[in-house]
């Protein structure tokens, strides 16, 4: 095996890992807490896409350097979060936390499909493509392997920044703590007064800023245009179950291995590239079906 194309494989994997982390841990954090499957979570990777190569091109236009589209790639990723998903939380998905899951399928899917079409009033169906932040951080070299910096420092760098954030939070503040209580028993966290619809709230709103800030970093290294959202959704489907439903580090372990597996069917086995993540996921249920670090639990009845 030449060992430029395996060290080109493993850029290519990492990167790509790295950025279906970011959209898959928001995703498995909302089911962790919430005990919701929302299929409306590759809305938001998409928002946060169209909104971040939009507004960095522009500002571009004005003189912004390249560099300067990372900060404006977080900032929309929050609007994205607090104001979407603030507002789908507080006026829809409150309404049915108590109703059975089917309902709320069908719910975050209508929801869906509805920013599915408001992206396509706002932005219409040609693909829109900013490359600055790729630009700005040049390139690296390993190995004799020349590839951008982006991809090979910053976008792991950003992932792996997330997950110790996270576990930080949920472990070692209040807030956090509120969530992990409302998280173990409602009822339970509820009677001793926590609000647990505030921790629902900053729960989705947390999970949905990640999306759109996966999309926001995808976003200079692919060109947007309609689709990438259901695409999203799924691959995180597939990164969640791999890992266990609710399984934050799990998720990190499962994405690296659906960015890698994908990695090698490009290079090696391309007809293989669409399935391979998805095979990833079914060998895995097949092996431990409540996923990689998933574990049984008694149903309250």
């Amino acid at each position: 095996m030449n060992t430029q194309l395996l060290l080109l494989v493993l850029f290519d994997g990492i990167a790509y890992g790295a950025l279906v982390f970011l959209v898959a841990v928001g995703l498995t954090l909302v089911f962790g807490v919430m005990r919701i499957l929302n299929v409306a979570h590759g809305s938001f990777y998409a928002l946060g896409a169209y909104a971040a190569v939009s507004l960095a091109a522009w500002l571009a236009t004005r003189g912004m350097p390249g560099w300067l589209a990372l900060p404006v790639y977080l900032v929309t990723a929050v609007v994205i979060g607090v104001v979407v998903g603030g507002l789908m939380e507080r006026f829809l998905l409150r309404r049915i936390y108590d109703n059975e899951q089917a309902l709320q399928l069908l719910v975050t899917f209508a929801i869906f499909m509805i920013l599915e079409n408001l992206q396509r009033v706002i932005w219409g169906v040609q693909p829109y493509f900013y490359s600055g932040p790729l630009q700005a951080l040049g390139n690296v070299s390993v190995g004799g392997v020349t590839y951008t910096a982006y991809q090979t420092l910053f976008l792991p760098a950003i992932a792996l920044c997330v997950l110790l954030g996270l576990r930080f939070f949920l472990r070692h503040t209040l807030a956090g703590s509120v969530i992990v209580a409302v998280t173990e028993d409602r009822e339970a966290a509820m009677a001793v007064g926590i609000n647990a619809r505030r921790a629902f709230l900053v729960t989705f709103v947390i999970g949905a800023t990640l999306a759109a800030l996966g999309g926001a970093l995808a976003s200079p290294t692919t060109s947007v245009l309609p689709g990438i959202g259901p695409d999203m959704i799924v691959l995180s489907f597939a990164v969640a179950a791999t890992a266990g439903l609710g399984q934050i580090e799990g998720a990190a372990l499962a994405a690296l291995f659906i960015g890698l597996g994908r990695s090698f069917a490009v290079f090696y086995a391309p007809e293989f590239e669409v399935v391979m993540p998805y095979l990833i996921m079914v060998l895995v249920l097949l092996v431990r079906p409540e996923g990689l670090f998933g574990r049984t639990a008694a149903r309250k009845i």
